[in-house]
C-alpha cells in the first residue's frame, strides 16, 4: 500500500515506514506532523473526491541544510562577475500511517 502526498509543493511516493526529505516544516523533531493525501493505492485505489479527509501522519526526524550551491552571474566584456552561495533547509519524516 503507498501514498502520493503532497508538502511544500512537492509531491512524493510514501509507504509506511519510509524516510523522506521535504522542504522545511515548521514542527519541532519528535513532533506528527499530517500531510494531505493525493492518490491512495492499496487493493482499490482512491483519487480525487474518494481521498478527501484522509492524511499521511509523519514523524519529524530532524531539520538540516542542504549540500551548498553556487550560483554564478557573468556578463562578457564588462568585468561583471558575481557568485553567490545557498543551502536549501529541509526536514527529515518518517511515515507512521497512511490514510
Amino acid at each position: 500500500m503507498f501514498a502520493i502526498v503532497q508538502s511544500g509543493g512537492k509531491q512524493y511516493r510514501v509507504s509506511e515506514g519510509d524516510v523522506i526529505r521535504v522542504e522545511r516544516v515548521k514542527a519541532d523533531a519528535g513532533a506528527t506532523v499530517e500531510l494531505p493525501v493525493l492518490l491512495l493505492q492499496g487493493e482499490n485505489t482512491l483519487v480525487g473526491e474518494g481521498v478527501q479527509g484522509k492524511l499521511v501522519k509523519a514523524e519529524v526526524v530532524a531539520h538540516g541544510l542542504s549540500k551548498k550551491i553556487y550560483v554564478r552571474k557573468y556578463k562578457s566584456g564588462i568585468q561583471y562577475r558575481r557568485r553567490n552561495g545557498h543551502r536549501q533547509q529541509f526536514t527529515t519524516l518518517k511515515i507512521t500511517a497512511l490514510g
